[in-house]
């Protein structure tokens, strides 16, 4: 009898996260440290004011859309965990998406099995989702665009795009590799018997196709008009609190990021705004190159794209590292690295970790001045990051996400 199935994967999966739930609300009831981020008390708050008629942004640190806020209004009237069942469902969805995209890619039911256990039997993540974070949800949108664009369903991707972006603001990165692979191509259009000149014309103009003609104007459609909904309810508020602050965004708390301890050191100047903008530079340089390199196996330029864009990124937190995670279990299938090489990229990534969280504890619970070491630290993640994923690139196949199946095979055969 197979014990490792999708099924037995999955039912473990939610006995991780309702175990971890009920454990969350006893740390809460009765230690000093909490379970429950304080992000998930915002969103309450924020649910709160719009329940009883206001603005989420009454809560001075919401910076997100009010679809958010409007979506845990059962906080306040049914309970306060049904905030963190979602998150839990939204957890378990890409989990199914994680199942559906391998399947599509021709994986055994075992393999499937398999790799939808990184996503489903990581405690890491079931404690991010029980904890009360919200990144599940726009995984789920992210996760979906891909596959339903992977499935050649245009409109259904364009519109979940749409919904991702708005929800927040990062997905737009994964917009180089989506529209590069709405190709003519990739899509079925047949070649015309045409002259040397007509040729040349045609590549020239080959990007303005039926296929990114759809693609863009429904989701620019879809996100344009949440954003002028929510506009036309919260007025400039909404555009502040949500978009205006993420790009001049000074976080004066220390975090993962080696531009934090320059940022805070600077936090009343002028100085910090630019150095906070400059930021984005390399960040941006080093997303649209991988979108554009790795274009034709989608999920591996968007799993590449972010992890770049949160190792680069001028604010880090534990929650980033879930946009990443939840493509990996469909890339991970087509690496040619070893266990061994795995097990010292996994292990950098850790450790890394490891001795930036020792030096926020001195801070944070024995007041010692660990400022600079913090900085040292955040730089030593940067270096980290920017080997594995080095590592990850010089050993990974890439397939397109519409051949992947016939790689397979071959492989197989061979």
């Amino acid at each position: 009898m197979q014990v490792l199935t999708v099924g037995n994967v999955f039912t473990g999966g939610i006995l991780l996260r309702i175990l971890m739930l009920v454990y969350g609300l006893w740390q809460d009831a009765h230690m000093t440290v909490k379970y429950t981020d304080i992000d998930y008390h915002v969103f309450t708050d924020a649910a709160r004011s719009v329940w009883m008629g206001g603005s989420p942004y009454e809560r001075s640190t919401y910076r997100y859309t009010p679809l958010l806020a409007w979506l845990l209004t059962p906080n306040v009237w049914l309970h306060p965990v049904f905030g963190k069942c979602v998150f839990i469902l939204c957890d378990c969805l890409v989990g199914w998406l994680i199942v559906r995209i391998l399947s599509a890619r021709k994986l055994s039911d075992y393999k499937c099995a398999v790799y939808s256990a990184l996503w489903m039997l990581n405690p890491y993540v079931a404690n991010i989702s029980t904890r009360g974070s919200a990144e599940s949800v726009v995984c789920a949108c992210v996760m979906a665009v891909l596959y339903e664009v992977q499935q050649k369903r245009i409109a259904r991707g364009s519109v979940l795009f749409g919904l991702a972006v708005h929800l927040k603001i990062y997905p737009i990165i994964y917009a180089v590799p989506l529209l590069v692979v709405l190709s003519d191509t990739n899509f079925g259009s047949s070649a015309r018997n045409q002259t040397v000149s007509q040729q040349l014309l045609d590549r020239v103009i080959s990007w303005f196709n039926v296929h990114r003609a759809m693609f863009f104007v429904i989701s620019a459609s879809v996100f344009f008009a949440l954003n002028i909904a929510m506009y036309a309810v919260y007025g400039m508020e909404f555009v502040d609190e949500t978009y205006v602050y993420h790009v001049s965004r000074k976080d004066h708390r220390h975090n993962y990021s080696m531009w934090f301890l320059p940022i805070y050191l600077q936090f009343y100047s002028p100085t910090s705004l630019l150095m906070g903008l400059v930021s984005f530079v390399p960040q941006a340089l080093a997303v649209a190159v991988l979108g554009v390199s790795f274009n034709s196996d989608l999920y591996f330029a968007a799993f590449t794209q972010t992890f770049a864009f949160v190792a680069y990124n001028k604010v880090c937190t534990a929650q980033y590292f879930i946009w990443y995670m939840c493509i990996l279990p469909v890339v991970w299938p087509y690496s040619k690295m070893g266990f061994v090489q795995a097990s010292l990229v996994v292990g950098v990534w850790v450790l890394s970790q490891a001795l930036y969280l020792q030096q926020a504890y001195k801070l944070e619970f024995l007041g010692q001045n660990t400022f600079e070491w913090l900085w040292v630290a955040g730089a030593g993640i940067f270096v980290a990051n920017n080997w594995i994923l080095s590592q990850v690139v010089a050993k990974q196949r890439v397939v397109s996400v519409f051949d992947a199946g016939k790689e397979l095979k071959v492989k197989k055969a061979q």
